[in-house]
């Protein structure tokens, strides 16, 4: 009889795999009320693992020493309509970053969810409260579809006191073919909702973020790291870089709304609104052959609101893998700037019909004293310009061949201090057409 029923299985395996049948998936009810989990909780292939019609708190308990409360080990799984409470009081250990070999997978404990290696999950309609490591984390995977996620007040802090990047939903390790859609993020220490990948590692790809609300940041709101194809829109975000106590001063890790980090390309941000941004609205830092478009970046207190104040947009490269070049930064609004408005460098270009206002409120570098801005004598005007086009930035990219064309800017002395450039760059290398430039 087993003989049998065994042969059977067997059969109806191969007969699902040869029309493409779906195969058949468990559901694991969880029960209702407060579940106090001292150990993993680990979701095989196939399955479901759902909250209660009443309710589902899975309560991480102080001798938890796991990697995460609930881990995926397997294809085709969906996570459904329950709530991780992470006992971060408990659970948190003081730690920096992973060394630079070391995914985050491997390093970082206490996680809420944590899915290496799957494809096709699917995680909705859950609550992350207080969890000690991140939210989500998921490594390596495919087909990944994370919706309606809240996540409140998440992420350790390092031996200083200050965020270890922890805390938010982190894609990382060349995890491909994903979204991330109509979340709620707030009050987390690390970053909201990024990618990320070892050098070594393959980039992550074809993901999409958006619709998603993110507010009370200790570092950046989005981040796009080492990546290709990524669609970053809709997203909506306020007070970034706050509180001032979690923002990793020592690493010079500067609060970005939306942060690029390796080498991205064929990827756009496009249609984000933010304010309050204590640090820049757009490190495009690795960013190239992509657009920037119709982005919002509005702060409306005054200079001394802005301990990490910095610019509005910056282009950088320390990637060694990439270049600066063929962005279209078009129709943005920056809206109140401590330092310059758009830092640009590398070539083929397009800066066209974007919105500066309130540029330069320290007004550098008159206040150099009060507010630090004086860059030095290699470059004096880095800090005031509307629009800098710079010698570079971690490797030499002359600002040449970009068309700057019918941007409005205003600010401190903008008139005289609207398109500047370097030492040694040339403001006839660039196109430079029908821009408007006044005082206030």
């Amino acid at each position: 009889m087993r003989r049998s029923f065994a042969v059977a299985a067997v059969a109806t395996a191969v007969i699902v795999l040869l029309l493409g049948l779906p195969r058949r998936r468990s559901v694991r009810l969880l029960p209702a009320g407060v579940v106090e989990v001292h150990a993993e909780i680990v979701v095989d292939a196939d399955s479901e693992l759902r909250g209660s019609p009443y309710g589902t708190v899975l309560h991480l308990a102080p001798d938890f020493a796991g990697r995460a409360a609930v881990v995926v080990r397997g294809d085709n799984v969906t996570l459904r309509n329950f709530t991780i409470d992470g006992n971060r009081a408990a659970l948190e250990t003081r730690a920096g970053l992973p060394p630079y070999d070391i995914p985050f997978a491997k390093f970082t404990r206490a996680n809420g969810v944590l899915a290496e290696g799957v494809a096709g999950l699917t995680i909705e309609r859950l609550a992350c409260n207080n969890i000690a490591g991140f939210a989500v984390l998921v490594s390596h995977a495919r087909s990944v579809d994370i919706r309606h996620i809240r996540v409140i007040g998440s992420g350790s802090r390092n031996s200083l006191g200050r965020n270890n990047s922890t805390g938010g939903i982190l894609l990382e390790e060349g995890t491909t073919d994903f979204r991330v859609t109509n979340c709620y993020l707030s009050h987390i220490r690390g970053n909201g909702i990024w990618t990320h990948s070892l050098y070594t590692s393959p980039r992550n790809a074809r993901g999409v973020i958006a619709l998603n609300r993110i507010r009370v940041i200790g570092r950046d709101a989005i981040q796009a790291g080492h990546a290709t194809a990524i669609s970053v829109t809709g997203n909506w975000g306020s007070s970034i870089g706050y509180p001032f106590d979690d923002v990793d001063i020592e690493s010079g890790a500067t609060p970005v709304a939306i942060d690029t980090a390796g080498n991205v390309d064929a990827s756009s941000y496009d249609g984000n609104r933010f304010a309050e941004i204590d640090g820049k609205c757009i490190d495009l830092d690795g960013f190239h052959d992509g657009e920037v478009r119709a982005n919002q970046c509005v702060n409306r207190g005054g200079p001394e609101s802005y301990r990490f104040g910095h610019y509005g947009i910056t282009m950088n490269n320390a990637n060694p893998d990439m270049r600066s070049q063929n962005i279209r930064l078009v129709d943005n609004l920056i809206d109140g700037t401590l330092y310059g408005g758009i830092f640009v460098i590398g070539s083929g270009h397009t800066i066209a019909r974007n919105r500066l206002r309130g540029i330069d409120a320290s007004h550098c570098n008159e206040n150099a004293a009060r507010f630090g801005c004086y860059y030095g004598p290699a470059d004096p005007d880095i800090l005031e310009a509307g629009i800098y086009l710079a010698r570079g930035a971690e490797h030499p990219a002359p600002a040449r061949h970009n068309l700057i064309q019918d941007n409005r800017i205003a600010g401190f002395k903008m008139q005289s201090r609207c398109i500047l450039a370097a030492p040694g760059v040339d403001l006839r290398s660039n196109a430079i057409i029908g821009n408007v430039c006044r005082d206030r």
